[in-house]
């Protein structure tokens, strides 16, 4: 006899990023700044006020405290995970019976999929149209059609950087009997009229996320936070793991979020390269018809091209690093020393092309 890998997972790949030191990375999103000095010293301070042998506290009250009052929201509203991705996994394996459909959008982020296959709930692809915007009204009757179970999409969306309005995403909430997960993690860039955030409180369907990841700056920490209603809450916090966030990242997030000033000046400065290398990389697109770039209300540009694969190895072999993404690219807004680069390198590129 013979153990042998259930067919869900049998051909599964596990996660490799690119490997390599590059001195530009503009491939993963991330914040381009470390912390500041004074951060670095709050980290240091921390540190030493960390029992190490004792457990987390599992349900995270001084860091929700501390993100609730960042935001302006209730702190019984807010639910830590270890980073966005767990509490995807969490929220569809949980919230849904097995069988029963969830609706993802495409494209968007990989992983909605994905770990819905993992817990046996079958995918209900929503295309988005050529300009990759999703038409809410045809959102809403797919899920009403489908039966749908759950609906999860990024907005602002990764990879496209585009949105849906407010508005929008309240109709969509309203006109569903669906339970509607907005992931919220790029939506710091977009700015809160365009969130949902403060009212979770008036629906009985709806989960924000956000994350300390993007605009926070803190991708090491991985703290992800699902915001609800208290029933949906109370849940959520009752089928995760006890001690899912380590005592380490609760305590740093618990300061982080007190750096009010501090964060939202930076947030200022990564809008603004944002929309600088948006501004040049059209300058581009305008001299050619094979390069497409999007409007974006992130932290990143995505641009259509058939010589994207080209393009990525010509700028991994100048120690730059961006997303391939077939038919697609998709860079990160970095330093403003290290946008320049990368448009020099990409104009090198083309006039070697």
């Amino acid at each position: 006899m013979s153990y042998e890998l259930n067919d869900k997972i049998k051909n599964l790949v596990p996660y490799e990023p690119i490997s390599g030191t590059y001195k530009i990375r503009l491939d993963a999103n991330e914040c381009p700044f470390n912390y500041s000095g004074e951060l670095m010293e709050m980290v240091d301070s921390v540190i030493k006020t960390v029992d190490f042998n004792r457990y987390p506290d599992p349900v995270c009250l001084e860091l929700r405290k501390s993100f609730s009052s960042f935001y302006g929201i209730d702190y019984k509203n807010v639910t830590v995970g270890n980073g966005s991705d767990e509490l995807i996994f969490l929220i569809e394996s949980a919230f849904l019976k097995k069988g029963e459909k969830l609706l993802a959008a495409t494209p968007d982020f990989s992983m909605y999929e994905f770990y819905g296959s993992i817990s046996e709930n079958p995918c209900v692809k929503y295309c988005k149209d050529i300009s990759l915007n999703i038409d809410v009204d045809d959102i809403i009757e797919t899920v009403n059609k489908e039966n749908v179970g759950l609906v999860i999409f990024s907005n602002p969306c990764n990879p496209t950087g585009q949105g849906i309005s407010k508005a929008d995403a309240e109709k969509l909430v309203k006109s569903v009997n669906a339970l509607v997960v907005l992931d919220e993690a790029y939506m710091d860039f977009w700015g809160e009229e365009n969130s949902l955030l403060k009212d979770v409180n008036e629906y009985d369907n709806l989960i924000v996320f956000r994350t300390a990841s993007k605009a926070l700056g803190s991708a090491a920490l991985r703290l992800g936070f699902a915001v609800a209603n208290e029933t949906i809450s109370k849940a959520i916090m009752a089928v995760k793991s006890p001690y899912n966030v380590n005592s380490l990242s609760q305590a740093i997030g618990t300061e982080l979020y007190k750096n009010e000033k501090f964060l939202k000046n930076r947030l200022k400065t990564i809008v603004q390269n944002t929309k600088k290398l948006y501004n040049e990389l059209l300058i581009i697109g305008e001299g050619n018809d094979d390069f497409t770039v999007f409007p974006t209300k992130t932290n990143f540009v995505f641009v259509k091209t058939s010589f994207g694969k080209d393009l990525w190895e010509y700028l991994k072999d100048n120690s730059i690093v961006i997303r391939y993404m077939g038919d697609y690219i998709r860079i990160t807004a970095g330093t403003e020393e290290e946008n320049s680069a990368l448009i020099s390198s990409i104009k090198s590129y083309l006039s070697e092309r």
